[in-house]
């Protein structure tokens, strides 16, 4: 159980529940993170502990509504809510729309990790209400790739470029797909970085396509804070 606060709210007909980090004091804007495949491990909770004392109000989403036994239980799960692309991208929204019932004065912005990059990207294609977007180690994919003139938010990519879940034609599928839609984009790639660089505990599971890198993890973070900030103006 997360020491955050929980924060009910719903899609589909499916409760869930949002884990929320308040700063100390006045937020300067609130932030989405969507978690890995696995849902709310603790790298999401220790993700949204940092965004609060950078000053941020964060909640971890929830793809689920349900736990999940194992990161290996993780798999079929994400591939049966991937299923039906209007159904994931009603629950990516559910939970910006979630957090800004809290605090509807704030920007919004949105950052995740694995799938939830995928989410994150997927929130500035369907155009939701964020200001800019944040995935790390996620993958490039879609089923409904952006249009010109659709993707109004900032778009920040932090990739392992050897993450083997994401091909190099992946990756040039979505350069193009982001110049297509005329996207204020940026991606950065670390070398012989590989897929769950952000996670110290990829290097304790089997899969050959995980494992952490001090380097990347730091430098991807401070990017990200970078980005927020010449986004918000500060």
């Amino acid at each position: 159980m997360s020491t955050l606060e929980a924060v009910p709210y719903s899609h589909g007909g499916k409760d869930l529940t949002g884990w929320l980090a308040r700063p100390a004091g006045a937020p300067r804007a609130a932030v989405v993170v969507y978690p890995t495949i696995a849902n709310m491990i603790p790298l999401m909770e220790t993700r949204a502990k940092a965004l609060a004392d950078a000053g941020y109000l964060a909640m971890v989403a929830d793809f689920y509504g349900e736990p999940v036994e194992s990161f290996e239980a993780s798999f079929p799960m994400g591939t049966a809510l991937r299923e039906d692309w209007s159904f994931y991208r009603g629950n990516i929204g559910a939970a910006i729309d979630a957090l800004g019932a809290l605090a509807p004065e704030l920007p919004m912005l949105a950052m995740g990790h694995c799938m939830g990059g995928q989410a994150a990207l997927e929130a500035a294609r369907m155009g939701a209400n964020v200001k800019a977007v944040v995935s790390f180690h996620g993958t490039l994919d879609t089923k409904a790739p952006a249009k010109a003139g659709e993707i109004s938010a900032r778009v920040l990519v932090c990739h392992g470029d050897g993450d083997p879940l994401v091909p190099h034609e992946q990756v040039l599928g979505f350069w193009d797909e982001m110049n297509a839609a005329g996207a204020d984009w940026h991606f950065h790639a670390y070398g012989q970085v590989r897929h769950g660089f952000t996670d110290p505990d990829s290097d304790h599971k089997t899969q050959e396509f995980l494992a952490y890198s001090r380097s990347a993890d730091r430098q991807s973070w401070a990017a990200m804070l970078s980005f927020f900030d010449e986004t918000l103006g500060a």
